[in-house]
């Protein structure tokens, strides 16, 4: 077999996990090929499998990114998943089906209620990397983000800064081949009163976690209740379920990544073999 592990000419050198796949792939009697999305003289049906990576760029071009992955066969995780996740308003399908997630608001503009809050969080629905996002302290910050960002024709989100993120940090749980696989920390990245920025991917705090009990149900049921709300007949081969802790101790979900996610395989116990394992079983 040959497998793809797709990523985009920007960012193939910053994305750790590749040679770890290509590698795994390789142990198994089996090629593993890092190719750019937006090459033209790919053939993407030569390969048995295409398993979308760190395709970072997509945010700007999401529109030619899912009509490139409408032609592609073999693709994981599926056109469809990718079109459901790359905007964010999905949480609000998760949430009507029972997953709790942060208290969130749409496209507030100026004077609408956002909640009796210390601090809220103002994102558009279509990002990454914590791009074109803020943590604010006052109403009159967060109506004018939130304008700025619907008159650029985006959907903004509205949510409830969690404080326990500057201790405690978010837990993302790992899922491959719809399994469990590991779980990590991510430290804050959001400073109080720094405003809009877009490189605080490189201050990431990156460590293994042990996640609790609760962390496993809530994530399991993210993943179980995704499959019910797109009528799948089997979980995404990748997924990567971001949690914190709210002020009452219970997880709550802060996003779901079953598109371009890192997966933090240099943090895992052989997880670039299990994803490599999944794809080729999901290949025979």
């Amino acid at each position: 077999m040959t497998l793809a592990f797709v990523t985009s000419s920007t960012y193939r050198p910053h994305d750790p996990d590749l040679p770890l796949l290509v590698a795994a792939a390789a142990e198994r009697g089996t090629v593993g090929e890092i190719v750019v999305w937006d090459d033209p003289s790919v053939d993407w049906a030569s390969y048995d499998a295409v398993v979308v990576r760190s395709c970072w760029d997509y945010i700007a071009r999401r529109e030619e990114f899912l009509a490139w992955a409408a032609t592609v066969p073999h693709l994981h995780n599926s056109h469809e998943i990718l079109t459901w996740n790359t905007d964010k308003v999905y949480l609000r399908q998760l949430q009507d089906a029972g997953v709790p997630i942060i208290e969130t608001r749409w496209d507030v503009a100026p004077g609408d209620d956002i909640g009796d809050h210390d601090e809220w969080v103002v994102k558009p629905t279509i990002s990454a990397g914590s791009k074109d996002t803020a943590r604010w302290s006052t109403p009159e910050e967060v109506w004018t983000h939130s304008a700025e960002l619907v008159a650029a024709g985006r959907t903004s989100m509205t949510q409830a800064y969690i404080s326990s993120v500057d201790e405690e940090g978010e837990t993302a749980m790992l899922y491959l081949g719809g399994e469990f696989s590991h779980a990590i920390r991510k430290g804050p990245l959001l400073l109080r009163g720094e405003g809009v920025r877009q490189d605080r991917d490189s201050r990431e705090e990156i460590t293994p976690r042990t996640p609790t009990a609760a962390q496993r149900a809530v994530s399991d049921h993210v993943l179980e209740t995704t499959v019910s709300l797109l009528g799948l007949d089997a979980a995404p081969l990748y997924a990567r379920v971001d949690l914190v802790t709210a002020a009452d101790g219970a997880p709550i979900l802060i996003e779901l990544e079953l598109t371009e996610p890192s997966l933090f395989l240099t943090q895992s116990d052989g997880g670039a073999g299990r994803l490599v394992d999944a794809v080729l079983a999901r290949s025979s």
